[in-house]
């Protein structure tokens, strides 16, 4: 297996963390009380919107990317044992992911004994909640050893089994009331968008058709799934439907999964193209790569820094729905978030004095 840095992941990484962050900054409708902050989006209020979730929640595409990587990692250490590549990853993640944690915690408390407002621990809860997809990456990296061993030695049969355990786990979940199959699928559906990217090489090397049919597979069954009134159209959780695709995961997401990997392999030619004679591109796809886990980390630091100013500035909250005015002021809640995000960036790379080459600080992302 070449080593050799493949652009196109590094482009998937960088697209999938801006979609993720401008998703997150633009598309977030907080309704604040004197109680509570809590998130909303404009899915189930706007007609169709749900059909954007389809190709705007990239997280499939994060955990593939993560899979391939890993198996890069991972085979440079083929004839030792586990333990320096677990190291080395867990100790890029997790120390800074804690420190964020703890920094927040530590202002929560002294907001309360400050200004005391009921809200404060909904709202660091809120800024801190995209740390989520951290703890199922760190456990995706605990069991990649595993994962990759079991790829080399059954191979597209692994993929057949982590597909029928999702369905028998939905099956558990929403007919015999097994809470616990639930979140088993955590580890199950996203670790199938991991264990597909060990056969990254393989798919961008076969016939155009093995793409197309991994896009209409998965297209054909996510209109399956969706619309036997049973699974939300939505892939990203929406209040008003009666669970979330997404927390935990569904064969909803088995099919986004599909679907979003057959985009992956249909565009690599095109966009390797374009990012051979393309230097912007080139330039700015580097720049998110580089900056990838902090910005991961920082973005709802920025955001909420963002709201806060402007609030004190000038006394200005978002609405709560996605009104015409709502709408028209997404530009501000896409330029102000990364105004403030920009010296949480500086700040971070200042203070872990990161002095890794490109090549070993996009090996690993938080890539989301």
């Amino acid at each position: 297996m070449t080593t050799r840095r493949d652009p196109y992941i590094d482009f998937l990484r960088a697209l999938s963390l801006v979609v993720v962050v401008i998703w997150h900054w633009g598309f977030t409708i907080l309704q604040i009380t004197p109680t509570s902050v809590s998130p909303n989006s404009p899915i189930g209020t706007t007609q169709g919107m749900w059909a954007v979730t389809w190709l705007l929640q990239v997280m499939p595409v994060f955990f593939f990317v993560g899979g391939y990587t890993h198996r890069l990692a991972f085979d440079q250490y083929q004839k030792g044992t586990s333990r320096k590549f677990l190291h080395k990853r867990v100790m890029r993640l997790l120390p800074p992911a804690l420190l964020l944690i703890g920094l927040w915690v530590g202002a929560g408390f002294v907001i309360e004994a400050t200004i005391d407002p009921a809200w404060t621990w909904s709202a660091v809860i809120l800024v801190l909640s995209p740390l989520w997809f951290l703890i199922v990456y760190l456990l995706l990296v605990a069991l990649a050893p595993l994962a990759i061993r079991a790829h080399w030695k059954w191979g597209e049969l692994v993929i057949v089994w982590l597909v029928g355990l999702a369905a028998v786990f939905d099956v558990l979940r929403f007919t015999q009331a097994q809470g616990w199959a639930a979140w088993l699928n955590f580890i199950v559906i996203w670790g199938l968008a991991h264990q597909l990217g060990f056969f990254y090489d393989r798919f961008v090397a076969a016939p155009r058709r093995v793409g197309w049919m991994f896009l209409w597979g998965g297209l054909f069954a996510l209109i399956a799934l969706t619309n036997m009134g049973f699974y939300p159209r939505s892939v990203v959780g929406v209040p008003e439907d009666r669970f979330s695709n997404m927390g935990p995961p569904t064969l909803a997401i088995v099919a986004l999964i599909i679907l979003q990997v057959g985009i992956v392999i249909l565009l690599k030619d095109r966009v390797t193209a374009r990012l051979e004679t393309d230097e912007r591109w080139r330039r700015l796809f580097a720049w998110v790569n580089e900056n990838s886990l902090p910005l991961y980390l920082m973005h709802g630091t920025g955001m909420a820094a963002a709201i806060a100013v402007i609030f004190l500035v000038f006394g200005y909250l978002p609405p709560a729905e996605a009104s015409f005015e709502w709408w028209v002021t997404r530009p501000l809640w896409l330029v102000a978030p990364a105004v403030f995000t920009y010296p949480f960036l500086y700040l971070f790379n200042r203070l872990t004095k990161r002095r890794e080459t490109p090549s070993s600080a996009t090996s690993e992302l938080v890539t989301a």
